[in-house]
């Protein structure tokens, strides 16, 4: 008779191993061994060394007596066919119904079984449930508070989420047998999958409720109170946890996510917490300088604009944008962004002044023949980007000759 090896060593486990760990151990050993799946002449011998290597240190009592007296301290439980894990005879789809059903391999529906059998209907968590809440941005910035209707399936109120109202009407599936699943031969593996009559729940209704068809929620219409804090943004988001999906058979409901979506508005953009508003001044308050009145979120607010500002010119204003809902940042400022305004739709006066004053910015006579404008020697201060594109596109120019 072969020399029967230490169960440890069987399973390829330490003596300290949890019981976790020699189930995960033997799992992964049935079906590399059991002979429904390996055809090498010895993996009969092999599966009936690992299974009876289980039964031993898979009972806490058996494994105590073992590890204090060796092989004859459980040759009661030794051989095959001792004990209540005799897979001997067994097919690889009883091997992977009993071991491999309760998540370790992904049975097909997770539930919890008893002898091959639910133990009963599967709590589940609702879904949870996403909708976009459009805003101005006056109310992201402040904050609001507002009621919200929504169709959204909860609990059926006549049979209470358990699909009938009659509890004789819960029957075991007879296609499944309870278990939930459907397992099926090809070639030499057995495939698992849920079963299409009970759904994976492992019964049938034979009275489903009239008011939810036995699904246990119906669609109803509910008004739900959000509060949105200021300073969220676009896509950012608050979360009403028990606000989603009710759960199925007792399980708790999803989350109601609320995400955030800021309207464009007609004088400010958003960047984070800061603001920037465009603030168009005339060409003589640009040349002159002068006041110009601009919004802010607190009400309006001067600007003094100085002279010679050029289009494109920035205004920072601190602490006149956006608080951020994050504690301990400092509040966001607001950019005044200047763009200088053409005249448009000039009279011919107008027009005739400009060209005085174009002739005069440029050092010619003016239309009067009353000489040279004694500015002449400082045309580049009234045009500063002017004279300096001048020089770049000279400079370009004669690079491409060369």
């Amino acid at each position: 008779m072969p020399t029967k090896r230490d169960y440890y060593e069987v399973l390829g486990v330490s003596k300290d191993a949890s019981d976790e760990d020699i189930k995960r151990a033997f799992k992964r050993l049935a079906i590399k061994y059991h002979p429904d799946r390996n055809k090498d002449p010895d993996a009969g011998e092999k599966f009936q060394e690992i299974n009876e290597a289980y039964q031993v240190l898979s009972d806490p009592e058996k494994r105590s007596a073992y590890d204090a007296g060796g092989f004859d301290a459980v040759d009661g439980s030794r051989g095959p066919g001792a004990g209540s894990f005799d897979f001997g005879g067994a097919d690889f789809a009883t091997i992977f119904d009993t071991f491999f059903s309760e998540g370790g391999f992904g049975g097909a529906t997770g539930g919890r079984r008893r002898g091959g059998r639910r133990a009963g209907p599967v709590p589940q968590r609702g879904r949870d449930m996403r909708i976009v809440l459009d805003l101005t941005l006056e109310e992201a910035v402040k904050g609001i508070s507002k009621d919200i209707k929504l169709n959204v399936m909860r609990t059926c109120p006549d049979c209470h989420g358990e699909g009938s109202t009659d509890p004789k009407s819960r029957k075991e599936c007879p296609y499944c047998h309870g278990s939930g699943v459907i397992v099926s031969q090809n070639g030499i593996f057995h495939v698992q999958r849920t079963c299409d009559h009970c759904h994976g729940e492992g019964f049938i209704l034979t009275k489903p409720c009239k008011r939810c068809n036995g699904a246990g929620r119906v669609l109803q219409q509910r008004t739900v109170h959000v509060t949105i804090p200021g300073g969220l943004d676009t896509g950012q988001y608050v979360t009403l946890s028990g606000e989603g999906e009710s759960g199925l058979h007792g399980g708790p409901s999803g989350d109601l996510i609320v995400v955030v979506r800021v309207k464009e508005h007609e004088l400010f953009k958003r960047d984070g917490d800061n603001l920037y508003c465009e603030v168009p001044i005339s060409f003589a308050t640009a040349a002159l300088g002068g006041k110009v009145t601009v919004p802010t979120l607190d009400g309006k607010i001067v600007l003094t604009i100085h002279p010679g500002t050029q289009t494109g010119t920035t205004l920072r204003l601190n602490g006149k944008g956006i608080q951020s809902p994050i504690p301990g940042r400092p509040k966001g400022s607001l950019f005044c962004v200047v763009t200088v305004e053409t005249p448009v739709n000039l009279n011919d006066y107008q027009k005739d002044l400009l060209h005085k004053l174009e002739q005069s910015l440029d050092g010619e006579d003016s239309a009067d023949g009353e000489g040279e404008n004694k500015g002449n020697s400082s045309v580049a201060s009234h045009k500063p980007k002017t004279e300096s594109f001048g020089e770049k596109v000279k400079s370009f120019i004669k690079n491409l000759g060369k």
